[in-house]
């Protein structure tokens, strides 16, 4: 039976994500679990301009690759060096995504189980200050030459692969490149013990970066489960990896149920206002409705945009939800059309003089418009839903306050409740928006058995 192999790569490229970037030189150090067995090194010509920005870093200038080779040209070369062995490298998605990409390109389609020396330092050498190629040859007297150029960072991991293999008595690495290995697919600076505590329980979890600030907050059904489908895939755009680069720890909050887990992620992102939670704006009210007096003494109701410098009667996250009630609210309250507009109009617009030869007297219609703003603001429900809790000895409650998300918390199973308003004394508040509240009435709409309106309902 032949002996595992282990290709040990290091790229230096035109940028930071495979799709929009090209490398620019490759070392790949053959490793047969004791010896370097092969040594193949080159620059490669990217057919882009290198930044200046990487010039400073890596040397490496558009000069220096002219006349390199292309990456079609050697692909065939890095295909075979590559088959059949294990991917080696610090940090080792990211030079994986490269590779794999390019050969994609080439033609070839190639993968492979890979190892990653930051991840297996991790294990084997736990508690030194950094696993930067750079410190770890520090701290471990590795030597390091031609920092940030391919070959020289390749010689000094294939260094540090066979120290790694030489102390690890406890088989980590064994472990690691099993095709199965939870370490395939984990970020390489977040501790499997992080993910390993997750449970499968409904919730939201926090990813944090190197100096512990929340750089993204989820819901989920089940912990687990969902923070495991961020790592997988083969996904190599720019955001992705900048994100997985990013992780360096997780921690969680256990929710009854999903709405709970919703409502959580909805104020902690309006708290932390994470980075990486590009969907923010999903959370804000985008139209509201306002009231206008025109010159002529008539009162006008008029769906707009959200204004911060104008104060609105009520907040809708889309224009179809507040055309809806307005309508509703002309319908009920017999409001003449003409005085209802569904896009706002232009500034000074409605104040111009009203030409249509009949109209309603001014008296009874601005009366008319102040009784349905006043149903509108004094018609909110109050009532509380009461749900499963986290364990048998509780209960979940979430308590709705004129209308608006007042707040959620827990119930011991032993209290019996006769009131629904007492709810309010066993939840935490939080700040209510439109989309949080949204979600809550259809909720409510679904669920009619776990709503309670009214006293002695609840037992």
């Amino acid at each position: 039976m032949k002996k595992q192999e282990y290709a040990i790569v290091d790229i230096e490229t035109t940028g930071g994500n495979a799709s929009g970037s090209r490398i620019t030189e490759i070392a790949i150090i053959i490793h047969d679990g004791k010896n370097v067995i092969e040594r193949y090194e080159t620059l490669v010509n990217p057919e882009k301009e290198i930044p200046i920005s990487i010039f400073a870093l890596t040397g490496i200038d558009n000069e220096m690759v002219r006349h390199a080779p292309i990456f079609d040209a050697i692909s065939e070369k890095v295909l075979e060096m590559l088959t059949d062995r294990i991917f080696v490298a610090h940090n080792v998605n990211f030079d994986y995504s490269f590779v794999r990409h390019q050969l994609e390109q080439a033609g070839f389609k190639w993968t492979a189980r890979k190892l990653c020396t930051v991840r297996a330092a991790r294990k084997i050498k736990p508690g030194l200050g950094s696993y930067s190629l750079g410190n770890l040859c520090d701290s471990l007297d590795i030597s390091l030459e031609n920092r940030h150029r391919a070959g020289g960072d390749a010689d000094a991991t294939a260094i540090l692969f066979s120290r790694l293999l030489e102390w690890d008595d406890e088989g980590h690495i064994a472990k690691m490149i099993k095709n199965t290995a939870q370490d395939q697919r984990l970020p390489p600076n977040l501790p499997p013990e992080d993910f390993n505590k997750l449970p499968e329980k409904p919730g939201i979890y926090y990813f944090y970066n190197e100096v512990k600030k929340v750089i993204y907050v989820g819901k989920a059904i089940n912990l687990k489960k969902r923070v495991a489908s961020h790592f997988s895939g083969h996904k190599i755009n720019s955001q992705r990896q900048n994100f997985l680069r990013d992780i360096y720890e997780i921690s969680f909050e256990v929710c009854a149920t999903e709405l709970m887990a919703l409502l959580l992620e909805c104020t902690e992102i309006k708290k932390l206002w994470p980075t990486y939670n590009r969907a923010l704006k999903r959370f804000e009210p985008k139209f509201g409705l306002y009231q206008y007096e025109a010159r002529n003494d008539y009162k006008y109701l008029v769906i707009g945009k959200m204004n911060k410098f104008q104060t609105c009667i009520h907040e809708f996250n889309s224009q179809h939800a507040a055309i809806t009630l307005l309508r509703s609210l002309a319908e009920q309250f017999k409001i003449d059309h003409r005085f209802c507009k569904y896009t706002k109009p232009e500034v000074g617009e409605i104040f111009q003089s009203n030409v249509v030869p009949v109209l309603p007297d001014v008296s009874e219609h601005n009366i008319q418009i102040d009784n349905a703003i006043d149903f509108l603001l004094t018609n909110r429900p109050s009532f509380a839903i009461i749900d499963k809790g986290r364990s048998r000895d509780e209960r979940s409650c979430i308590w709705i306050e004129n209308g608006h998300f007042y707040g959620m918390g827990y119930i011991p199973s032993d209290v019996l409740i006769t009131d629904p308003t007492e709810v309010k004394d066993y939840v935490t508040p939080y700040k209510s928006n439109q989309y949080m509240a949204q979600l809550i009435f259809a909720f409510a709409e679904k669920n009619p058995r776990k709503v309670f309106f009214n006293k002695n309902l609840l037992k």
